[in-house]
């Protein structure tokens, strides 16, 4: 029977790893990088299908052989999931729902990324609707207008927050006076706990260490916080005030560093350790103001190395430059200039390779090197700008959004 079993566990490790998802916000460990390996190409890329589909910056997840996109209904006051075969495109269902009047001079669908977990499917709209769909056949289960709820103020660019799924709780950054931080019970929406008065910033929550270590990080509008993940307690704080209150970049873990940043703050590396009495105090190791990350969350490669977009918040000639940095220090080793308008979304690819998606509508293939920027492939993938969601990268393609369409590309094998 041993061996039974033994062989039982290795056909379900087999499945496990051949079932490549994209599930949420970054990707199946929410911190930007994929096990598929990517080779340089040349020429243009095969599009495998185009779909027209409603306003949003929110990114496409998978989820077995399913491509799922939250969006604007064209033309109305409300948000819907849909579900597409992601081999052909064809639309299997889609659901909606009513929200509030909602309008931006960026945009005026959802923003935040949808989180694929055990058949479901939460997301968090534009006006800080938190819902959650059977992933199946698109059935609404709930949903918490929490804005309302909470009485928080809305974001000039609507709320933008990708839920974070552990366990029986889905937590998004609400910012109610109380509620900043808000878990929920993510079988039926009901509030598990609440937590601080800070206001909400743009940016999207990670989780942080194992075991009792184990903690939430989220970059509110005032700054770094670490939370309990069973009770909202605050564990440690670091202050970090974006002077436009547009923190947008997802906190991200580099060695023993917790690195953030904001347009017009700049990067900072922080390190959180216990005090003598047991408490976590978090302390500022560099700081450079240059590194001004809008909403491209950075990639690090390796221990020692961090690549990074940084970006301008003008309406007059903005650019976007991308960087490699170390991670200890802050450092800036090399910058690649004008590579985007305002942004660029980059993943990490199984071989250590960067897949960078412009939103000038460039896919571009890199070789990280901390002594120059290497090319190793390129190709215009739309024409236009405002490619602003991240590509999901699963099984040789790549899912992504423009303003009107979700596209499908195939990459060489």
């Amino acid at each position: 029977m041993h061996w039974l079993r033994s062989l039982l566990l290795v056909l379900l490790c087999a499945l496990t790893l051949q079932a490549a998802d994209w599930p949420g916000w970054l990707g199946p460990r929410r911190d930007g990088t994929s096990s598929e390996k990517v080779e340089p190409w040349k020429g243009d890329l095969k599009v495998l299908w185009r779909k027209p589909v409603g306003p949003g910056h929110s990114s496409p997840v998978m989820a077995g052989n399913r491509v799922y996109l939250h969006t604007r209904v064209p033309g109305q006051e409300r948000e819907q999931m849909a579900a597409y075969d992601a081999l052909t495109g064809k639309e299997i269902w889609q659901s909606a729902y009513d929200r509030e009047k909602f309008s931006s001079p960026f945009g005026t669908g959802p923003q935040a990324t949808p989180q694929f977990f055990e058949g479901k499917l939460y997301t968090f709209g534009a006006t800080g609707i938190l819902a959650c769909f059977e992933a199946d056949k698109g059935e609404l289960l709930w949903k918490v207008p929490t804005r309302e709820k909470f009485k928080a103020p809305s974001l000039f660019f609507g709320a933008a927050c990708s839920p974070l799924v552990d366990g029986d709780q889905v937590v998004v950054n609400v910012g109610g006076e109380g509620a900043s931080v808000v878990a929920f019970d993510r079988h039926n929406g009901m509030v598990k706990w609440q937590s601080l008065d800070d206001k909400a910033s743009y940016s999207s929550g990670i989780i942080r260490g194992q075991g009792q270590g184990r903690e939430y990080v989220f970059l509110t509008q005032q700054g770094l916080r670490g939370f309990a993940p069973q009770t909202g307690k605050k564990l440690w704080d670091f202050p970090l005030v974006d002077k436009l209150n547009e923190s947008s970049t997802t906190p991200v873990l580099a060695g023993d560093l917790i690195l953030a940043s904001s347009v017009t703050f700049g990067m900072v590396g922080v390190k959180v350790e216990p005090n003598a009495d047991g408490a976590k105090t978090a302390q500022r190791v560099w700081f450079n103001r240059e590194l001004t990350c809008y909403f491209s969350t950075p990639i690090p490669v390796g221990k020692e190395h961090v690549y990074l977009v940084t970006g301008q918040a003008t309406l007059f000639n903005p650019t976007s430059n991308l960087h490699c940095i170390e991670a200890k220090t802050g450092k800036v080793l090399w910058t690649k200039p004008r590579i985007g308008k305002y942004h660029a979304a980059m993943l990490k690819t199984g071989n250590d390779r960067l897949l960078m998606l412009t939103d000038l509508g460039d896919l571009v293939l890199i070789q990280p090197d901390p002594k120059e920027y290497k090319e190793l492939a390129r190709s215009k993938v739309v024409k236009g700008e405002q490619i602003w969601a991240h590509p999901a990268l699963v099984e040789g393609k790549v899912y992504f959004r423009d303003e009107k369409e979700l596209i499908c590309l195939e990459l060489p094998k």
